[in-house]
């Protein structure tokens, strides 16, 4: 099965047109328009395959849609939160002297990453129009519940505890297994989206694609991870329990040694 390029450009202008609230806001390149973007591809492409939509694929596109949707209602009530005011007026400040044209080539790029996210979605849909069951779906699927329900509760997890400890890290819940569940569900979800594309994948360009997109955005959450690691350490570095903390729960992945991916990059250098 070659790649149906006239859905991928489909998928394209899309997320182009749900992302184009940045130009008013930057970061909500990142946040609400990322959301928006998987939301709509999943609504769109529902409207295109919804005569050969079914089983394994439909679930894989509800999660999509799911995913989106809960992303995007998570970071507006985030957003109204006054607890968050502070973050939000920082994000402002640093985006605020960024060019027109700078505000272009983001929302190029990241219109291009949601379209490669979500790649393997349509390509399972491509394939199943075609008459052939997507025999890697159903593991995909279930790696993609999994990632998505981790994030979903530390998300609200985090919320709820910083509602009441707006001065403290977060350290209850999945938050004691791991630092940064909710980033280790994302991950978690977009392998799980990937893994579900694996039986349609059947040109060097449709693996290079959907690979590029899945180790994109996993790159992304470790980066952001390292990110909050360093924010957290100037913030609580201080504080002995917070010491005890990192050196007993792992930064991203759970049940590993590795404690610090500022200390790792170091080390790699």
């Amino acid at each position: 099965m070659t790649i149906p390029w006239h859905l991928v450009g489909l998928a394209f202008l899309v997320c182009l047109a749900v992302s184009a609230p940045g130009f008013r806001r930057v970061y909500y390149f990142v946040s609400l328009c990322y959301a928006g973007a998987i939301a709509a591809q999943s609504l769109v492409f529902w409207l295109v395959f919804r005569d050969t939509i079914g089983g394994w694929a439909l679930l894989q596109l509800l999660l999509l849609l799911a995913y989106g949707i809960r992303l995007g209602a998570f970071l507006a009530i985030r957003e109204r939160n006054p607890g968050y005011a502070k973050e939000l007026a920082g994000a402002e400040r640093r985006t605020s002297e960024v060019k027109l044209w700078q505000k272009i080539v983001i929302w190029l790029g990241v219109s291009l990453l949601y379209t490669l996210l979500f790649l393997p979605a349509l390509l399972t849909l491509s394939l199943q129009a075609q008459g052939v069951w997507p025999a890697s779906a159903p593991l995909g699927v279930l790696v993609m519940i999994a990632g998505l329900a981790i994030e979903s509760i530390a998300d609200w997890q985090k919320y709820n505890y910083k509602k009441t400890h707006p001065s403290h890290y977060c350290d209850v819940g999945l938050y004691r297994m791991v630092r940064c569940p909710n980033y280790f569900g994302e991950m978690l979800f977009w392998f799980g989206v990937w893994l579900s594309g694996l039986s349609a994948y059947t040109t060097v360009a449709a693996w290079l694609l959907a690979t590029l997109g899945m180790l994109y955005i996993e790159a992304l959450m470790t980066a952001a991870a390292a990110g909050l690691e360093r924010k957290q350490d100037d913030r609580y570095g201080a504080q002995p329990d917070y010491q005890d903390y990192v050196r007993t729960v792992p930064i991203l992945f759970p049940a590993t040694a590795i404690y610090s991916l500022r200390k790792l990059r170091l080390a790699f250098r």
